[in-house]
């Protein structure tokens, strides 16, 4: 038996009650707890975020060099497309969408508050033609 098991992933942020949302939205996830100070969240598929109030939270500058990543999420999406327009109505922004196509492609986004993270294609199950 594990003495530590995996926790949640916390972000910091001015108003963690309107980044849960953006979050629930994303990841058709569900409040799990709340305080006045953070509230957390359970996606779909059992992934866990939290988001803790920091009146002096300030979001990270990627991609600029200065106050870089400072933390990093990836999602995996079938369809990017569909998933960036879900991004974008639910109030988060592109922040690098153009990269090479294939197996592996990706954009890069910020959500509300500034927390960078990335839309990765999924790899494909389907067996190989030929």
């Amino acid at each position: 038996m594990a003495l530590v098991k995996a926790g949640v992933v916390v972000l910091d942020c001015v108003e963690p009650e309107q980044l849960a949302e953006f979050y629930k939205g994303l990841l058709e996830a569900e409040e799990t707890d709340a305080t006045a100070n953070r509230v957390e969240i359970r996606g779909a598929d059992g992934v866990r975020l939290a988001f803790r109030r920091d009146a002096n939270a300030t979001p990270p500058s990627w991609p600029r060099p200065e106050n870089s990543l400072q933390a990093h999420l990836d999602f995996m999406v079938d369809d990017l497309d569909a998933t960036e327009r879900l991004v974008v109505a639910l109030g988060g922004r592109p922040v690098e969408t153009k990269g090479p196509a294939g197996p592996h492609e990706e954009r890069g986004y910020a959500d509300p508050a500034g927390h960078s993270f990335t839309l990765r294609r999924a790899p494909s199950t389907a067996p190989k033609q030929g």
